[in-house]
């Protein structure tokens, strides 16, 4: 149960009934911090990633876990580049000490934010934001897309988002990815222009994407838009989705009004991912340690990355925008918890 109390707030000139949150109760399913957290701390001793590192993402090949990060080294300009570890255990990394991937394009030079991975047709592809202007001046957003085979040579391929639309959150689905009756490929992304009775939607939402190519997403339909507390401003999905025997399952963000990022669930059909089958109405990790509330942006969990090890869902995420984290839950619990009660929409 959660607590609140209730506020009238206003957002791009729609009038909302929104809520402060107060106390949140624990008799939802909730994931578990692993003791070793925060698993990736900043790098005095390397400039590119000494004042932060976080945001991570992961792909697990079946003998290394690859993990792509965000890193910051310097707060006048907040240029972000993206920096490479790998671990075989999910848990302790080892990083590369040179910088994964460095703004190159005119598209880039404001820097590159918040790397998701995934593996189609036994290509690794890798979605990151790039940005119009210098983090302080409050750009656009864009999402780009590159490939790679080894993690040490990237080939880019573009901007994939729509001009203007300040989309950012875009994963891609991996692996027998295309819709089994239309053959399109598909992602999820969020277009935070994409708000008001025209879009029907008072916040930026979670759109799903399809088009003939990995670079050309032609057809959009609204999938998750804000309903609950604890996401009430914005929601941006996580990592890409995971197919399971249940469905497609995907670890979102959620916003508050008060500006608290927590994370939730929720569960596609597999065969039809337009419909959800269940979606978590609590939270199911919010901010409550040291690590997570105190950083460059507090109050803050923002899951980017997730791997599967023993049946145990490792799910990755940033700590205030400093720090990266883990966290798990057994996936046959999370998938029931999803198809119960609770969570049917």
């Amino acid at each position: 149960m959660i607590h609140v109390f209730r506020n009238i707030y206003k957002y791009n000139d729609v009038k909302l009934s929104s809520y402060n949150l107060a106390v949140v109760s624990r008799a939802n399913l909730q994931l578990t911090r692993v003791k070793s957290n925060p698993i990736l701390i900043p790098d005095e001793s390397n400039w590119w990633e000494s004042k932060a590192v976080f945001n991570c993402s992961v792909l697990n090949d079946g003998n290394t876990i690859h993990m792509l990060y965000r890193a910051v080294g310097d707060y006048e300009d907040y240029v972000s580049r993206i920096g490479y570890a790998t671990s075989t255990d999910g848990l302790s990394f080892t990083r590369r000490k040179e910088v994964a991937i460095s703004p190159v394009l005119d598209c880039e030079m404001y820097g590159m934010e918040d790397p998701r991975l995934t593996s189609i047709d036994d290509q690794i592809y890798l979605t990151y934001v790039v940005l119009s202007d210098y983090v302080k001046k409050g750009p656009i957003a864009s999402t780009a897309l590159a490939i790679t085979d080894d993690f040490s040579c990237y080939k880019r391929l573009g901007i994939i988002t729509i001009p203007g639309s300040d989309n950012k959150d875009v994963v891609l689905f991996p692996n027998n990815n295309r819709d089994i009756r239309s053959k399109k490929y598909m992602i999820l992304h969020r277009p935070s222009k994409w708000t008001g009775p025209t879009y029907n939607t008072y916040g930026p939402s979670i759109w799903l994407g399809k088009g003939d190519s990995v670079t050309n997403f032609c057809t959009h339909s609204l999938l998750v838009k804000p309903e609950q507390a604890w996401e009430a401003l914005k929601v941006g999905a996580g990592m890409s989705p995971i197919k399971t025997r249940k469905g497609w399952l995907l670890i979102y963000h959620g916003v508050s009004i008060d500006k608290v990022y927590s994370a939730g669930a929720f569960l596609l059909d597999l065969n039809d991912p337009h419909k959800i089958l269940g979606r978590t109405k609590e939270p199911i990790l919010t901010p409550e340690e040291q690590y997570e509330k105190c950083g460059d942006v507090s109050n803050v969990v923002f899951p980017t990355g997730a791997c599967i090890l023993d049946n145990e869902l490792f799910v990755y995420y940033g700590g205030a925008d400093k720090v990266c984290c883990v966290a798990t839950i057994d996936l046959d619990d999370l998938l029931n918890y999803l198809l119960s009660p609770s969570c049917l929409i």
